[in-house]
C-alpha cells in the first residue's frame, strides 16, 4: 500500500509542477511587408490624380451660337449670332498628358445668351433651348489629341478637343478644332464646333420674320485659362 502511494505522488508531483510553468508565449506573426516597387491603393490614386490643372477667366472668355439665317427683309442671308461669358469651369490634367475627366467640366449658362434682337433671343431660349428646363450646356473633355506635352512655356499649338456635350438634355460627342497660345500660366485661344439642330433634338428655328434657317450651328468660344495650384 505504502509502495503505491509512493508511485502515485511520483506522477502527480511532476505534473504539477509543470502546470505552474509559465507558458511560453507564441511569437507575433512577422509584419506583411509590400516590395518597394508595388504601388498602395493610396499611391494609385495619387498617380491618377490631376499634376495640372487650368481654369476659365470668365471676363476674358467669350462663347458665341452662329446660324444662317435669311430675313425677310434683307436680300442676302446672314448670320444670327448670340453670345455671353457666363463660362465656368477646369480643364484638368495627369501628369502624363492625359485629361482627368472626372476633375474636368466647362458650363456655359444659356439663359445669359444675347443677339442683336432680342425676339430672336426670347424665341431661341424659349422654343429652342428650352432654357426653363436645361439652363446650360456642359462640356466634359476627355482627350486633347496633337497638344503638345509639356505643355509649352510660350508659343502656340493647334489640336482637337474630343469630349461629351450635353445640351437641351441630350448628351453626345462632340470634337473641337482648338487654336491656342502659351505664355506662362495662361492660355488663351479660340475652339469651334458644328453639328445640326436635331443632333441634340432641337427643333429649327421658325419665326415670321425669317425666310429660311440653315440647319447648322456652330459654336465659337474664345477662351482665357489660367493655371491654378493643385
Amino acid at each position: 500500500m505504502a509502495r503505491s502511494l509512493l508511485l502515485l505522488l511520483g506522477l502527480v508531483v511532476p505534473l504539477l509542477a509543470a502546470c505552474g510553468q509559465p507558458q511560453a508565449t507564441a511569437p507575433a506573426p512577422a509584419a506583411e511587408t509590400r516590395p518597394s516597387g508595388t504601388p498602395t491603393a493610396a499611391a494609385s490614386t495619387s498617380a491618377a490624380a490631376a499634376a495640372v490643372v487650368f481654369r476659365v477667366v470668365p471676363d476674358q472668355s467669350e462663347a458665341r451660337y452662329r446660324v444662317r439665317e435669311q430675313l425677310a427683309a434683307l436680300q442676302f442671308p446672314s448670320d444670327a449670332v448670340g453670345r455671353t461669358k457666363a463660362i465656368s469651369g477646369t480643364v484638368a490634367f495627369a501628369a502624363d498628358g492625359s485629361i482627368v475627366s472626372s476633375a474636368s467640366k466647362l458650363t456655359v449658362d444659356l439663359t445669359t445668351l444675347q443677339s442683336n434682337e432680342q425676339r430672336r433671343d426670347n424665341f431661341i431660349k424659349s422654343n429652342t433651348l428650352e432654357v426653363s428646363r436645361y439652363p446650360t450646356a456642359e462640356f466634359v473633355p476627355r482627350e486633347a489629341r496633337g497638344l503638345p506635352w509639356p505643355l509649352p512655356a510660350s508659343g502656340e499649338a493647334t489640336f482637337q478637343l474630343v469630349g461629351d456635350m450635353t445640351i437641351h438634355g441630350t448628351t453626345r460627342p462632340v470634337t473641337w478644332d482648338v487654336t491656342a497660345k502659351f505664355a506662362g500660366d495662361q492660355v488663351t485661344g479660340t475652339a469651334t464646333t458644328s453639328f445640326k439642330f436635331g443632333d441634340f433634338n432641337m427643333q429649327v428655328p421658325r419665326v415670321a420674320v425669317v425666310l429660311s434657317v440653315e440647319d447648322n450651328i456652330r459654336l465659337e468660344v474664345d477662351f482665357t485659362f489660367a493655371r491654378i495650384a493643385t
